[in-house]
């Protein structure tokens, strides 16, 4: 194969795509399999009866949904810390690879049957999903140059890979949750994890240079950063091992409601300081306006969505009747599965759309 050759298949290796877009797409898919198919599983593992087939933690409906809540909106909100660190310390893909690691550490965690791990799991698995999510969606876009038209249907086939690993999880995630034991369904998020890792391991080297390094700063700023850094990891380490041995409790449904309130007062403050104090001419204030109503209903959408491994599980549970002919059916198979069924449809639409407009999904891979 000459080098023409060799660089043709690099850049267009994947779909008519970069080549390292599929260790991303397969990261992706597993890490997303391995996240909806624990978080599908954790209200009900927490609501289960403490005795009979399959026990749980026993805990109250009112409770369990108030952890979920944290959980889920500490994963999103450690994406923040998780992009800043690999932008200035880390690299995208380092963050990327040890954000991998943590996750999986998490869900063996999880699948350990005892309640004392059960927090710390899910510890894991915030810190980890803060430093993987944002920054392997970063990758995609570094993947292609600034005047490269592809990188909008690069997005639409990296998004399928959520939809797939999401629905893998629902599948086999859910049913050895119910069926077999819960900790079983944690045990195999890990496992999906775990391949996301080895194959993330074993071709980065696609991935060339994007996202390789953090961005060029002064390195004695740098070293202040890393010196900050490490305060700040021994302090929140101090506090996740002070609470986990019980030397002080929390009220979950109080920081659930006072976290909302916290995320509600930084957006808003941030997107106030944006409009009267960051510069911005007229047309760059009529787009942020546009983002910020963006913004609050991408809140409100995902608030909703993130109800169907929580209050609609339980409703299923308690009020659905879930047997056919003598066979039960998984609660989270009813529940979970057509969504993702449905957005990967949407997905492949754009996908198609894309490619019939010219604007990317072509090339010579597809």
């Amino acid at each position: 194969m000459n080098n023409e050759a060799i660089e043709k298949n690099s850049d267009e290796g994947f779909f008519g795509h970069p080549i390292g877009l599929r260790t991303l797409f397969l990261t992706e898919m597993w890490e997303r399999m391995s996240y909806y198919g624990m978080r599908a599983l954790l209200v009900l593992y927490m609501t289960g009866a403490l005795t009979g087939f399959n026990p749980g933690l026993g805990w109250s409906s009112l409770e369990a949904q108030a952890i979920y809540g944290i959980y889920v909106g500490m994963v999103y909100f450690m994406v923040i810390p998780g992009g800043w660190l690999a932008d200035n310390l880390l690299g995208h893909q380092k963050a990327v690879l040890y954000g991998a690691i943590i996750i999986a550490l998490g869900h063996f965690t999880l699948a350990l049957p005892m309640e004392q791990t059960f927090f710390l799991g899910l510890i894991f698995v915030v810190l980890g999903t803060g430093l993987l999510k944002g920054n392997i969606s970063t990758i995609v876009g570094k993947l292609y140059r600034e005047d490269d038209d592809r990188r909008e249907s690069g997005y639409t086939i990296f998004y399928m890979a959520i939809n797939i690993g999401s629905t893998l999880g629902f599948l086999v995630c859910s049913y050895l949750g119910e069926k077999i034991g819960w900790h079983w369904g944690f045990g195999a998020a890990g496992i999906g994890m775990t391949f996301g890792v080895i194959q993330f391991i074993k071709s980065k080297d696609l991935l060339g240079a994007a996202g390789a390094e953090p961005n060029p700063i002064d390195e004695s700023r740098r070293s202040k950063m890393v010196t900050w850094t490490k305060v700040s990891l021994v302090v929140m380490f101090v506090v996740i091992l002070s609470g986990l041995f019980g030397l002080f409790t929390v009220d979950a449904r109080l920081f659930a409601e006072s976290f909302y309130y916290f995320l509600c007062f930084v957006a808003g403050t941030y997107f106030l300081y944006l409009y009267f104090l960051a510069g911005l001419n007229s047309n760059e204030k009529k787009n942020l306006v546009l983002l910020a109503l963006l913004f609050i209903g991408a809140a409100a959408f995902w608030s909703g969505f993130d109800q169907s491994a929580s209050s609609l599980s339980i409703f299923a549970r308690d009020y659905t009747d879930l047997s056919v002919r003598g066979y039960i059916i998984p609660i989270l198979s009813l529940i979970h599965i057509s969504e993702p069924t449905r957005l990967l449809s949407i997905s492949y639409a754009g996908l198609w759309v894309e490619k019939k407009r010219g604007g990317g999904g072509g090339g010579g891979g597809g």
